[in-house]
């Protein structure tokens, strides 16, 4: 659960380009190793990890006059990888062993790289040059890419991943933080998933971020700008009222957020710490907050398929017809995609983002479509000691409660019923055993779906 929130709240999108093959360990090396530690750290891991690098386009920011020899640049980013034992290209040979294509091309052509880096005579080797008005320097070819000064990333940093639209914060700061991440990007794709800084990007001047001098330290300029803001009050609350927004309720009581504020600051940003004054509150027992959540679709279908004690098969994507997964496909037609919310800010946490009348009509499909195994890859049994001769009232009864886990309220109870009264005219038997097998099977999935698609169930 706190792997996807965090995954949500420094959200990339899977579909951007080469996040496509970055994705998955961001998730498993940058969010789920950290999602109870401290949050300094988590912050860390995300600023530095190739798909935050790529999505937020800080790979390509640098400091506007700092000038580099592209074929000098490509040989250290060789030798880099030699030094820490990486297989240059190893990302690119991964991509083309999944889509199932001869690697040898991918391998003759990294190793033409490797030998021209080795041939190199470059005269400039190891040497770099800032750009001065006097300089003279050759034409750039056309296709090579330029670099300067990218503010997409400082601008989610501070207001997303930390202080919050609120946190008092200007454009002038946006800047700076920029300029203290210049260097921090990542090797050539088609050599490796890699982060590596680069000096010779950065922005040497000195740098005023809220207020905080920063001097020219490299790497450091970035870093320490993570510690400032991983310990502002403004991120304490900001962080806070998020957690808050996700496990309590959409507007979260303003005492709770302070107290689990006050928490994050005493503990230097514990997260477990933070979760335990959460959990342990009053106002998170209170009768206010209990069932006040609605489920996101991820959260729906999960809920779904472990409530059923559904069988999942690991399905591979059937790329001839262009149908994913059962489950997959059942979220994106609530509307949450896995991975693929585009904004930096994610999927919405909150109701007015998923109750609609499509919403809850789509909630309802998926439902039925579960129960009646109708959703590829999935496969759901009502359990034994239903598939029995039996009221209507019964099975309502003993169902509800394997599922939710309390009773079923009145309203529920009578709105299944009448659907199963309905279903039961239609079914045309031979006898009292065909009659007694149709209602032992058909109705009870027929209210199992129901009561997947009751209020109930879509609350958390």
């Amino acid at each position: 659960v706190m792997t996807d929130f965090w995954f949500n709240h420094f959200n990339v999108f899977v579909g951007k380009g080469a996040d496509r093959w970055l994705t998955t360990s961001y998730e498993q090396e940058a969010i789920r190793p950290h999602a109870l530690g401290k949050f300094r750290d988590l912050l860390g891991a995300t600023a530095r990890h190739p798909a935050m690098l790529f999505y937020l386009d800080n790979w390509l920011s640098a400091d506007p006059k700092a000038d580099y020899d592209q074929r000098e640049l490509r040989r250290r980013y060789f030798a880099y990888l030699q030094g820490q034992g990486i297989q240059p290209g190893a990302l690119l040979l991964e991509v083309f062993r999944q889509r199932g294509l001869d690697t040898s091309r991918v391998e003759q052509y990294l190793e033409r790289q490797m030998d021209r880096m080795e041939a190199m005579d470059n005269p400039r080797r190891g040497r770099f040059t800032r750009r001065r008005p006097d300089d003279q320097r050759r034409p750039q070819a056309p296709q090579q890419q330029r670099r300067g000064l990218n503010e997409n990333y400082a601008r989610e940093l501070l207001e997303l991943h930390t202080l919050g639209v609120d946190g008092g914060y200007t454009q002038q700061d946006i800047i700076e933080v920029a300029r203290c991440f210049t260097g921090w990007t990542l090797l050539p794709l088609q050599l490796g998933q890699q982060f590596v800084y680069v000096d010779e990007f950065h922005d040497p001047g000195t740098k005023t971020v809220l207020g905080q001098r920063i001097e020219n330290g490299g790497q450091h300029d970035g870093e320490q700008v993570l510690d400032l803001l991983a310990r502002h009050p403004a991120t304490a609350r900001f962080v806070s009222t998020k957690l808050a927004r996700r496990f309590v309720s959409d507007i979260p009581p303003a005492s709770l957020v302070e107290t689990m504020a006050a928490t994050f600051l005493e503990t230097d940003g514990d997260i477990r710490a933070v979760l335990r004054t959460m959990f342990s509150s009053e106002e998170f027992w209170s009768p206010e907050a209990v069932n006040a959540k609605l489920k996101t679709p991820l959260e729906f279908v999960a809920s779904a398929a472990r409530a059923t004690g559904a069988e999942v098969d690991d399905l591979p994507f059937d790329s001839a017809q262009g149908k994913p997964p059962g489950l997959v496909l059942a979220l994106r037609g609530l509307g949450q995609p896995l991975y693929s919310a585009q904004p930096p800010t994610g999927y919405k946490d909150t109701a007015d983002a998923w109750i609609s009348t499509g919403g809850l009509l789509g909630r309802m499909k998926v439902a039925l479509g579960l129960a009646a195994n109708r959703l590829p890859g999935v496969r759901v049994d009502v359990p034994h000691t239903l598939l029995r001769p039996g009221s209507t009232e019964e099975l309502v009864s003993e169902l509800g409660q394997q599922l939710l886990g309390r009773p079923v309220s009145e309203e529920t109870r009578a709105v299944v019923a009448s659907e199963l009264a309905k279903a039961s005219e239609e079914i045309e038997t031979g006898g009292r055993q065909a009659r007694a097998l149709a209602l032992s099977e058909v109705e009870g999935r027929l209210a199992l779906g129901w009561l997947l698609a009751s209020p109930e169930f879509q609350r958390r």
